[in-house]
């Protein structure tokens, strides 16, 4: 930590991040960001009925999950990653959904979805939504590191 930064760039950009798309251009955009921004673990998965052994396997620390895929939808994946969840963890999911209605902005948002843009979207703010997601991620974790009881 130098200049009084409490998280650093390297410390986000080690984080594990997966992108679950049915779109193969909407994973090419979202990894090109990723890879420009300098993100250096993404996974990307292209069929939602692979999302949530990616999610389990992979590990992330943030998802950018689309709500719209067939199959399966964004909305049955955040009710599998809460159910995969511990209680103590914060770990983000990105909505990045071409739907607009505000019931499916408050249903993602009540299913455990931390934020929620709209398509097409600003590559700049999704980058910064993802750095600010990952810096209160990071600070929750050391925040429970210094609260958890000595030995365990």
């Amino acid at each position: 930590m130098t200049g009084g930064q409490l998280v650093t760039s390297r410390d986000l950009l080690s984080r594990r991040i997966l992108a679950i798309d049915d779109e193969d251009a909407n994973l090419l955009l979202l990894t090109s960001l990723l890879e420009r921004e300098g993100y250096t673990d993404v996974r990307c998965v292209a069929d939602p009925m692979q999302a949530l052994d990616a999610y389990v396997d992979h590990d992330p620390h943030l998802v950018l999950l689309d709500l719209m895929m067939p199959g399966i939808d964004g909305y049955q994946l955040l009710e599998a990653f809460r159910r995969q969840a511990r209680p103590d963890e914060f770990r983000p999911v990105i909505v990045l959904t071409a739907d607009t209605a505000i019931h499916a902005r408050r249903r993602a948002l009540s299913l455990g979805a931390k934020d929620f843009v709209t398509k097409p979207f600003d590559v700049v703010e999704v980058a910064l939504r993802i750095a600010n997601l990952l810096e209160t991620q990071v600070l929750y974790e050391r925040l429970q590191a210094r609260s958890a009881p000595a030995g365990g």
